[in-house]
């Protein structure tokens, strides 16, 4: 294969028009309380993905 596929170049151009405002000094904040509730049926959801890394992080250590 050739070494020279990839050729880091200047970013591509973006389509469209620029950001009308200067987004580097946007803040970002949320009105979210600090307990948001869930209903069981998105309990089961996040234990049947992510229920053996759960036990993997919260399990005691022996």
């Amino acid at each position: 294969m050739p070494d020279d596929l990839y050729i880091p170049i200047e970013p591509w151009p973006r389509s469209g028009r620029p950001a009308k405002h200067d987004v580097s000094v946007w803040t970002v904040t949320d009105d979210w309380p600090d307990s948001v509730p869930i209903s069981d049926a998105e309990l089961d959801v996040f234990e049947a993905w992510f229920g053996d890394l759960f036990d993997e992080l919260f399990e005691p250590h022996r």
